[in-house]
């Protein structure tokens, strides 16, 4: 017997309902991309491994899929390291391409390659999927698309500021309210590693914190001791990230901690522009918190970062992130190129929008006008009235073979089809056809003469 098939762990199949619905939540991100002047660009779903490994950090790069090379690679594999078993030996003989891990460092890699024919400041959307070895569970998954729009070479906060009106454009867009973006900035964390003097575990430090959410306090507390990082020095920074969000302006608590840390001071600086100018301008569906304990372990943040929370009555994690990288591309011998970026999470925005019941109720109408069909003769005359219809931009279908007209109906209904048009041989004697309207049970006849007045009332 046939094994039954299945699909990898972390992947999905989409319904055409599905489909429909992420095409949705797509055309909103992709239409306020445009409107806020963003040009699309596209990568391949593979990079070279060298172009992703060591850019997210040892966390990441666990997570990164690698592709095996083609052919017998084992037999290119040194006897020595074989019976090793030494992973990081290896890997480098058997693979020499990865799926991506994210859209910002192909970007950069794409940046570099293309520099002389970009004019800077450049700024780019991209909209594909990507790919993390991580454990699948609701709204995670391994195969999942990123909607990323980035701006390089302008490192003034004024884009930090036009990032998260674009987030607020989308969330109106979408119907979405009471979202909460939150703010903090790598240097003020910087400056609180340098204050509590672990200033030298500043990545372990920002990885650990970035899990509060996932591990809780005791957690983060337990693997920044595992990192070396002093008891005196954990305990002197926890009160700081105990009170996030829960004082609406903590710049006077952060300025008298970090007093004697420049750094901090400058992130403290920049932080406060960026929220007051958003205050001044206001925003339609999002509200902005700081938040101290946000981290984005992500090694390549150097300034603000941000992190979107979906409505507090759904049970979802960030909907959205982002921040300034001020020399990603720097990895790539392009130095001083500053630059920020934003990423929509569409699997989670879709889960959000389906548990609010904001999707719009005729979404799934891929058709509009359906014409029954009463056997061929009947079916080729109704081609030029469908043709008529579609050339005004109606959806309309013809039922593809002859069948029963309950069996027909039944089509219709289930694909929330809201007209169903008759065209028999009493019509087609008449030069005419007869329209029901499935939601309220009417029905009218209409000469094809008159099919213009059935189009005015689509």
């Amino acid at each position: 017997m046939a094994q039954k098939p299945s699909i990898p762990k972390g992947t999905r199949d989409f319904t055409p309902v599905e489909v429909a619905k992420r095409n949705y939540i797509f055309d909103i991100i992709k239409r306020q991309f445009q409107i806020f002047g963003f040009q699309p660009i596209e990568t391949p779903s593979f990079e070279n491994s060298d172009t992703l490994l060591g850019k997210y950090g040892d966390e990441g790069d666990r997570l990164i899929f690698k592709i095996l090379n083609s052919g017998d690679y084992l037999n290119k594999v040194d006897d020595s390291v074989y019976k090793a078993k030494d992973l990081a030996r290896l890997t480098p003989q058997i693979t020499e391409k990865a799926l991506r891990y994210d859209l910002t460092v192909p970007f950069a890699r794409y940046v570099v390659m293309h520099q002389n024919e970009i004019d800077f400041p450049f700024k780019r959307y991209q909209i594909q999927p990507v790919w993390r070895a991580d454990r699948p569970q609701k709204g995670r998954f391994r195969e999942f698309y990123q909607c990323d729009a980035d701006v390089v070479g302008a490192n003034s906060p004024i884009q930090e500021i036009e990032l998260i009106q674009l987030y607020d454009a989308v969330f109106t867009d979408l119907g979405l309210k009471n979202v909460v973006i939150k703010l903090n900035h790598r240097k003020i964390l910087s400056g609180i590693a340098e204050v509590i003097g672990a200033q030298e575990k500043l990545i372990p430090f920002t990885v650990a914190l970035d899990k509060l959410d996932k591990i809780g306090k005791e957690g983060v507390i337990k693997e920044l001791l595992a990192n070396g990082i002093s008891k005196e020095a954990v305990d002197m920074a926890m009160p700081l990230f105990a009170m996030s969000g829960q004082i609406k302006n903590p710049f006077e608590v952060l300025s008298n901690f970090l007093k004697n840390s420049a750094r901090g001071q400058q992130g403290i600086e920049e932080l406060k522009f960026i929220i007051e100018n958003i205050e001044k301008l206001g925003l339609s569906s999002a509200e902005v918190m700081i938040d101290v304990s946000l981290a984005r372990g992500l090694n390549y943040y150097t300034g603000a970062i941000m992190e979107v929370a979906a409505p507090a009555e759904v049970s979802m994690g960030s909907i959205g992130g982002g921040g300034r990288y001020d020399d990603l591309t720097g990895i790539f011998g392009m130095k001083d190129l500053s630059g920020v970026g934003i990423s929509f999470g569409l699997d989670r925005i879709y889960l959000v929008l389906e548990e609010l019941e904001l999707f719009p109720e005729t979404i799934d109408q891929s058709v509009q006008v359906l014409f029954v069909n009463f056997g061929e003769k009947e079916a080729i005359a109704t081609l030029p009235l469908i043709r008529t219809l579609r050339a005004q931009g109606i959806k309309t279908d013809l039922y593809p073979a002859y069948a029963k007209l309950q069996k027909q109906f039944k089509y219709a209904n289930n694909r929330n089809i809201p007209y169903v048009v008759l065209l028999g041989k009493d019509e087609l004697e008449q030069k005419s056809v007869v329209v029901k309207n499935m939601a309220e049970g009417s029905q009218r006849s209409y000469s094809w003469k008159e099919l213009e007045q059935f189009i005015e009332v689509l």
